[in-house]
């Protein structure tokens, strides 16, 4: 497929500015479909799936409908040396343009439509015919005869144009398959259809963005489509709008099309449903009742007296409830609470070596932790270490570290939907003897670097009598160096900084995952630190610690 259909920038450089290696997908893809595609995939992966992969639907900024297969990339397997371990290193997207498809099908509905109306209509001339022999200069056998052959065949072709229509509505309750599809995209994509189509105005009002439906994109648009049809053609509807949200039926969804007017009797409401939808010359067979029962859904109208309005609502699938619950337990939205139980600001002989070292020429590990529970001191332990390197103001996202941990202890259910860590996932795996040498190895002359990186820092230091290492890197924390370069913000979890940075936000409380995100946010700390004269390791240690104290609540 072209990427161009992908984008609406303009068609500059060759089409530089559309996908490329090192580009980010994002710009072509909303990041909360990628995010979503990949919890589904881990959550297969967990319940042992062989060959997990999911699908979705999607516009692009052009209104191109795309249909997007993610199937993932796994680490090999050190058993046998196959792909099917459970660490989840990539994913490819498969893109079909189905664009015009959608438009083939239409058009292909409008020729159906053209020719069952068209035979029908000769039919009726047969039939006229067969009224006209009833001359009576006609001889009575040839008469009976001619009769006879013309009702045989008038019944045959109104029984194959029956069979016909009924085969045609079939094949159009089933023709796509119900797919995982973003409600901002539906909700999208029918208001522009509605604009074109109709020419009525549009608009979008309470969509809910966290809202993921299974639907059947192509007859749920054309329903959507023809109900605001009707509403400009009978009842000279100036202005539609669009609502969407979870029922309180469990597993469902509410898609709302709203408007102003005059009231409307149940029997019309009735014969919209069951009517066959046409918009303008467009026509199908499937009516709306159709494309309700194909989603297990509802329809009905309701009146808003207090806003003087009335609605036609849609009760529609949630995509996959069950994983979608499981997926949100995934992604919590507040991070670890602070902690201020060890000195960060140790001075060390590595510390005294790097500390008039300009902050752009260092060399950082970037890491996090994953562990059973917050308090270190009192049992809990780690389960998986991930980190990443920084050399030259530069990501090296291919030297990375990851690795799980037997924690020779159980892990509390109550954290497991926070970090997605199963027990049988860790057991088996190297201790913390085995793993902490490994990382001490890795991150060994580097700068380290973790957002509360006090928490990360205490699990190591309980370390250091069981494993014979001392972590005595110098250490910066992005908590507190957020604090110091934007005072005034109320928020310095690590999701408020991806958010101001714009940093992209992929496998959150996984530790890889979060020390990737920490490390491009330290990356763009960097040269804020420098605007406030801050560009040598010693000149952020100091400046951090004044914050780190200033924090401290007692």
């Amino acid at each position: 497929m072209q990427f161009r259909a992908l984008s609406q920038a303009p068609g500059v450089a060759g089409g530089a500015e559309l996908i490329g290696l090192g580009r980010s997908i994002y710009g072509v893809f909303d990041r909360k479909l990628v995010t979503h595609a990949l919890e589904n995939i881990q959550q297969r992966m967990l319940r042992g799936a062989a060959q997990p992969s999911t699908q979705f639907v999607t516009t692009t900024p052009a209104g191109q409908l795309l249909r997007v297969q993610m199937a993932p990339v796994r680490a090999a397997n050190q058993d046998n040396g196959d792909d099917t371990g459970s660490e989840l290193t990539g994913f490819v997207l498969m893109l079909e343009n189905i664009t015009r498809d959608y438009e083939a099908e239409s058009a292909k509905d409008q020729v159906l439509l053209s020719l069952t109306e068209g035979s029908r209509s000769a039919l009726a001339n047969m039939q006229a015919a067969i009224d006209m022999l009833d001359y009576p200069d006609l001889k009575p056998a040839m008469r009976d005869r001619f009769m006879g052959v013309i009702r045989e065949e008038t019944a045959a072709l109104s029984e194959r144009v029956r069979a016909l229509e009924a085969g045609s509505a079939s094949s159009l309750k089933t023709r796509w398959p119900l797919e995982d599809m973003l409600g901002t995209d539906l909700v999208n994509a029918a208001l522009r259809r509605i604009e074109v189509v109709t020419g009525l105005s549009a608009s979008a009002v309470e969509v809910d963005p966290g809202v993921w439906l299974k639907v059947e994109s192509f007859s749920l648009l054309q329903a959507v489509v023809y109900l605001a049809g009707r509403l400009k053609d009978e009842f000279e509807v100036k202005f539609v709008q669009l609502r969407l949200g979870v029922a309180s039926s469990a597993g469902k969804a509410q898609l709302d099309l709203l408007w102003s007017g005059q009231a409307m009797s149940t029997e019309t409401v009735m014969g919209w449903e069951m009517d066959p939808m046409r918009v303008g010359a467009e026509g199908a067979r499937l009516t709306v009742r159709d494309v309700v029962e194909r989603h297990a859904g509802a329809f009905w109208f309701e009146r808003e007296r207090a806003r003087h309005q009335a609605f036609f609502r849609l009760l529609l699938p949630l995509a996959n409830p069950q994983e979608q619950a499981e997926a949100t337990a995934l992604l919590p939205t507040d991070s670890r609470p602070e902690y201020y139980d060890f000195d960060l600001f140790k001075t060390t002989e590595l510390t005294r070596s790097l500390d008039d070292r300009p902050l752009i020429e260092l060399a950082y590990t970037v890491f996090d932790t994953e562990t059973t529970g917050l308090n270190p001191s009192q049992g809990d332990e780690i389960i998986q270490i991930g980190a990443a390197r920084i050399v030259n103001s530069k990501l090296l996202r291919q030297e990375s570290f990851e690795q799980l941990v037997d924690p020779r202890r159980s892990i509390p259910p109550a954290t497991i939907p926070i970090h997605g860590i199963q027990p049988e996932m860790v057991r088996g795996q190297p201790t913390i003897d085995q793993v902490l040498p490994a990382f001490h190895a890795f991150a060994q002359d580097t700068v380290l670097v973790a957002h509360n990186a006090a928490f990360d820092m205490r699990f190591l230091q309980l370390k250091e009598k069981q494993t014979g290492l001392v972590f005595d890197h110098p250490v910066l924390d992005t908590l507190l160096l957020s604090a110091l370069v934007h005072p005034n913000q109320d928020s310095h979890r690590l999701e408020a900084l991806a958010e101001r940075f714009n940093v992209t936000i992929v496998g959150r409380h996984t530790a890889l995952g979060d020390a990737m995100v920490t490390a491009e946010v330290f990356l763009k700390l960097i040269p804020l630190l420098a605007e406030k004269g801050i560009h040598t390791l010693g000149q952020a240690r100091e400046a951090a610690q004044k914050t780190y104290y200033a924090r401290l609540k007692y």
